[in-house]
């Protein structure tokens, strides 16, 4: 018995210093507890004690279970270190995401990407439609998905991005930073389109664009059609030259028809709050009165604050009714991909 607990003690350091803590963590357990059942190793582990006679498992099994369980805690281990390092906006999956809101194409993209495919040649994800349907919440549900699969992903605002790589200029250390931002497979800038960028940001960001060309992946949300991106990059030049680089390998998921979640929401709510409620009869007099007087305003062509309608979030993007984005295919016929070697075209119309 010393002998065997001395073994065993040897066994736990051992497995410790290799950096194997799970199987130093079970392998005792497991094997006191096939003892306690008075199975062998392997029939325990199979919860096959006759399988394991007929076939003369050896404790090949034994050592199996135990590497299952190593690679299982380093794997979790590694998926939640890499969720905190992301930034990703919590909870936003596939779990919560209304896919039902989405046309079967956008649904079948999405579906696709789960896999990471476009990781291996470097294609970008440009995401573009309106405030509210959803852009945000189905790039970082992708995102997710990226690091399950094992890829290190990086979510930030394009604004903060742009301030990061902007004091590291100042610093005299880009080179640095960007070498930092190349550790991700895959980053995650949301908002493209929302903020005006001098021209020393506008530089840093067309710097990390090109760092990134065919090398490593972007994913972008954006509320501009690519006619509108000069209002980011400023000049002409650049302008084309950066949506040149990104369309070049990329996934356009085209939902300027998709409509704001956020605007339905609201309306649910604001006709949920004025539905009238059950007047007395007592009462009625009182509110023929009230619509009386509101036939007359809406006669003489005043509105009352009530029945003012609020905004549509299609007024938020200049072009309510923007030119369809051309999703193509490549050689392969895949309906999704997009491989456009010039974007002039794109800059003058908006259109992919």
């Amino acid at each position: 018995m010393p002998q065997t607990n001395n073994r065993h003690s040897e066994l736990h350091t051992l497995l410790t210093q290799l950096n194997l803590t799970a199987m130093a963590d079970v392998f005792a357990d497991v094997a006191l507890r096939a003892a306690k059942e008075g199975l062998s190793h392997e029939a325990y582990l199979y919860e096959l004690a006759l399988r394991a006679a007929k076939e003369g498992l050896s404790h090949e099994a034994y050592l199996y279970e135990l590497a299952r369980q190593e690679w299982e805690l380093r794997t979790q281990r590694r998926t939640a270190r890499l969720v905190r390092q992301s930034g990703l906006p919590v909870e936003k999956t596939f779990r919560t995401l209304a896919l039902s809101r989405l046309s079967p194409t956008l649904q079948l993209q999405l579906e696709r990407l789960k896999s990471a495919s476009f990781l291996e040649t470097a294609t970008n994800i440009i995401a573009i439609g309106k405030p509210g349907v959803g852009k945000s919440h189905a790039l970082a549900a992708v995102g997710y998905e990226l690091i399950e699969a094992g890829y290190p992903v990086l979510w930030t605002p394009t604004s903060a991005l742009v301030q990061r790589l902007l004091a590291a200029k100042r610093d005299l250390r880009l080179p640095q930073e960007l070498a930092k931002l190349d550790k991700f497979a895959c980053v995650i800038l949301d908002d493209i389109g929302y903020v005006q960028h001098d021209r020393d940001e506008m530089e840093v960001l067309f710097t990390f664009l090109a760092e990134r060309y065919e090398r490593k992946s972007v994913m972008i949300t954006t509320n501009l059609v690519f006619s509108e991106w000069e209002r980011i990059f400023k000049d002409p030049m650049i302008t084309m030259a950066a949506i040149d680089r990104l369309v070049h390998h990329s996934i356009i998921l085209d939902m300027m028809s998709v409509e704001s979640y956020r605007a339905e929401v609201a309306s649910l709510q604001h006709l949920s709050s004025a539905r009238p409620k059950k007047s007395s009869s007592r009462h009625a007099s009182h509110d023929e009165t009230v619509v009386s007087l509101q036939g007359s305003d809406a006669s003489s062509g005043v509105t009352s604050p009530s029945a003012r309608k609020t905004t549509p979030a299609s007024l938020l993007v200049p072009d309510a009714t923007p030119a369809p984005l051309l999703v193509a295919e490549n050689a392969s016929g895949d309906p999704f991909s997009v491989d456009i070697t010039s974007a002039l075209l794109i800059a003058t119309n908006g259109t992919v």
